[in-house]
């Protein structure tokens, strides 16, 4: 039996009224000792804790205690993503005879739905039996995208330990929608470090990644895997190929799933830790997934050989965050899709439903 309970996590404050609202938490507990939290602060995973081979529990996410802690962190820290994920060039893109301008939150980019995306804002909720609802209302001309977009986010945990969340959203107006959720896993512990992640074996059902810029922007050639670093079909340790990504200090690339949407839901990726034994294999309806292993995140001091005067500092519960000291495998459409005709379609029309449905199931391996 799955349990499911509420309360309240933090207070968040609007800056232009000063008023604050409570920013609920849900929690799921299964009879495996798996358990999950996902709060109202833009509709986010905050922790994920899943038993080793032993039996000892940790949680295997990053994040924070505090909304304070993620409003600094800025680092989309298990947050449900949009109104488009990732990337869109030069910030804008062609909306049949249109020519659509968004907000430029990376130089002359858009990344991850502009200043102030699906994850910086307070989802209305209600409970279902074990399901949490979080709904959000996206008003025409947020960040310059046309139509209201009721979007809804439902979780839940099993008892198989998979953790389900799916995606709806619908517009008044032709609009394009691409979330994801933005969970960083590291199945040593969310606090365990890059020496922890370079031990994981990583596996992704892709043979082929989008071509990118200097700027991280698709170019709309794909790339076959075969022969190189990003050929993940057969499993490898994370270890040994990070620092072999070319023009990168890691992985941070939309890989082309084999089998795309029409296929329904299939398997997009799966990560195992041996010490632990921790396993998270990941299930999609999307037609790509951004491998990222945080590349952008602070250095550790205690490994950095440069100014360490300059580090900057990145934390949340009770712990500290480094370089590649946690992977993200978002389920998501292509990068800039919206500028790329050759791309999986990405525009929502008023009558039709955005659907994106994911799966994490953890287990263990002895």
């Amino acid at each position: 039996m799955v349990k499911l309970t509420q309360d309240q996590f933090d207070l968040y404050t609007y800056k232009n009224t000063g008023k604050s609202v409570s920013v609920r938490s849900f929690t799921w507990t299964n009879q495996s000792h798996v358990s999950v939290q996902v709060i109202t602060y833009g509709a986010t995973i905050t922790s994920m804790k899943v038993p080793d081979k032993n039996g000892a529990i940790k949680d295997v996410v990053g994040g924070g205690s505090t909304i304070a802690e993620y409003q600094k962190a800025e680092v989309y820290f298990g947050a449900t993503v949009g109104r488009v994920a990732n990337r869109i060039g030069n910030g804008q893109f062609r909306l049949f005879d249109q020519i659509v301008n968004v907000s430029k939150n990376l130089g002359k980019h858009q990344l991850h739905g502009g200043f102030v995306g699906f994850d910086k804002v307070i989802w209305e909720y209600y409970v279902s039996g074990n399901k949490v609802i979080m709904s959000y209302h996206s008003a025409d001309g947020e960040e310059g995208y046309p139509g209201d977009v009721v979007v809804h986010a439902t979780f839940e945990l099993t008892e198989n330990n998979e953790f389900l969340v799916e995606y709806k959203a619908t517009t008044t107006k032709p609009t394009f929608v691409n979330l994801t959720n933005h969970s960083y896993f590291n199945l040593a512990g969310h606090d365990a470090g890059a020496s922890e992640l370079y031990k994981h074996v990583v596996c992704i059902n892709a043979d082929q990644i989008t071509e990118v810029d200097n700027d991280s922007i698709p170019t709309g050639k794909l790339l076959p895997v075969a022969n190189t670093v990003f050929d993940l079909q057969v499993p490898k340790v994370l270890g040994d190929v990070i620092t072999k990504v070319p023009n990168s200090d890691g992985f941070d690339h939309n890989f082309c799933i084999n089998k795309g949407p029409e296929q329904g839901t299939t398997f997009i990726a799966r990560v195992y830790h041996p010490e632990s034994g921790r396993m998270l294999e990941v299930y999609s309806n999307q037609p790509g997934v951004q491998f990222y292993t945080s590349n952008f995140f602070p250095e550790n001091p205690k490994t950095y050989k440069g100014d360490k005067t300059k580090l900057a500092t990145l934390s949340g519960k009770g712990a500290s965050y480094y370089k590649h000291g946690a992977l993200c495998l978002e389920t998501q459409n292509w990068p800039d899709a919206p500028n790329h005709d050759n791309f999986p379609k990405s525009i929502l029309v008023p009558g039709e439903t955005y659907h994106h449905n994911v799966a994490y199931k953890f287990s263990v391996k002895n």
